[in-house]
């Protein structure tokens, strides 16, 4: 099993539905067979929203410790606009904490 997973082209209100379900499912099924943090890949994102980041963002209620590993430029944008930057400086997203680490 892969332990990256690749976030849709588009990541708004208009399918974060579809997005949490898949999303959820295998960071579920990847904790159960790792504790090394998961790759999430934002490299295809064209559009995305604050839902979208919110998605992302609840990862860190679960305990789950992800990392971005690429990121396309809306994406980046939209961290940037939304105060998210810390996501980009600083890949490594801690389980249960809205904190970065190296």
């Amino acid at each position: 099993m892969s332990y990256r997973y690749e976030l849709p082209a588009e990541l708004t209100i208009y399918s974060v539905m579809e997005a949490r379900d898949s999303l959820l499912a295998w960071a579920e099924k990847a904790r159960s067979q790792t504790n090394a943090p998961l790759e999430i890949s934002a490299r295809d994102v064209e559009a995305v929203d604050g839902s979208g980041l919110q998605l992302l963002a609840s990862l860190s209620n679960m305990e789950v410790t992800w990392w971005l590993v690429q990121t396309s430029r809306a994406f980046t944008e939209a961290c940037n606009t939304l105060g998210l930057g810390q996501w980009l400086d600083n890949p490594y997203i801690k389980a249960g904490s809205q904190e970065t680490t190296a």
